[in-house]
């Protein structure tokens, strides 16, 4: 366990250090979701988007997951970039356990992605989101979770496919319905009936709908319960998946 620990921090610390060198990438990852913010959110604001809470109450913890959504999907990219330099090949090689290589990478991911949503609540606060800050925090924790299963399974399929040109349209038909039908920009029911119930089936629906409960100060309610079970879930299997597609890489 000691030597996980070791190896996961080594991991963690070396590209971290490539993020702080490149300062600019926490800017613009944040950027679509405060072009949201600016130019959507003002059309809600005297909308009944909720029986409880205001528009900003709704519309924010939308944007922080759909940070985390759009941003951990696409952090694949980096392995394929680091395949094409033959970084992968080289920790083939060390006693690295496979394990920490992939924990060591998505909570850097993780971390990036909660500070750029610091970066989004503050600007939604200057705008008008009055929220509890316990509500908040527990926003922030659920954006570090669903990172790490979207960065788990983004670089599980990297390691599978040789270039960006069958990475990315892989991703995009994922994370587009995913959007759409969780509920990140409006609550789905808003909806007909029917688009409804078939929200239920998409596991964000619950993590959005556990945030927004957060963000009104419902801390024990039923959704924040379902939030918590399907994020945790979701992020455990994904770091299955992601550990053995670095173990038969390394094989």
């Amino acid at each position: 366990m000691s030597a996980l620990f070791s190896d996961t921090a080594l991991i963690f610390g070396r590209y971290a250090r490539q993020t702080l060198r490149s300062r600019l990438q926490m800017l613009f990852g944040v950027l679509m979701p405060l072009l949201y913010l600016l130019f959507f959110g003002p059309l809600l604001t005297d909308l009944p988007l909720s029986s409880q809470g205001s528009s900003w109450q709704v519309l924010v913890p939308g944007l922080l997951l759909q940070l985390a959504l759009f941003g951990a999907s696409f952090c694949g990219f980096g392995i394929i970039v680091e395949k094409q330099y033959g970084v992968v090949e080289r920790m083939r090689v060390t006693p690295v356990s496979r394990l920490a290589l992939l924990l060591g990478r998505v909570l850097r991911d993780a971390l990036l992605f909660v500070l750029q949503s610091a970066l989004l609540v503050g600007a939604a606060l200057v705008m008008g989101l009055r929220a509890p800050l316990p509500g908040i925090l527990i926003g922030f924790a659920f954006v570090a979770v669903l990172t790490v299963a979207l960065a788990s399974l983004s670089y599980a399929l990297a390691m599978r496919v040789s270039t960006p040109q069958a990475f990315g349209p892989v991703i995009n038909s994922l994370t587009m319905p995913s959007m759409l039908l969780s509920g990140l920009m409006l609550p789905m029911s808003l909806g007909p009936r029917w688009l409804d119930v078939l929200s239920h089936f998409m596991p964000f629906r619950y993590l959005v709908d556990a945030v927004r409960a957060a963000f009104v100060g419902a801390y024990s309610s039923p959704a924040v319960l379902y939030g918590v079970l399907v994020a945790l879930a979701f992020a455990a299997l994904s770091v299955i998946f992601g550990t053995r597609a670095f173990r038969r890489a390394a094989a």
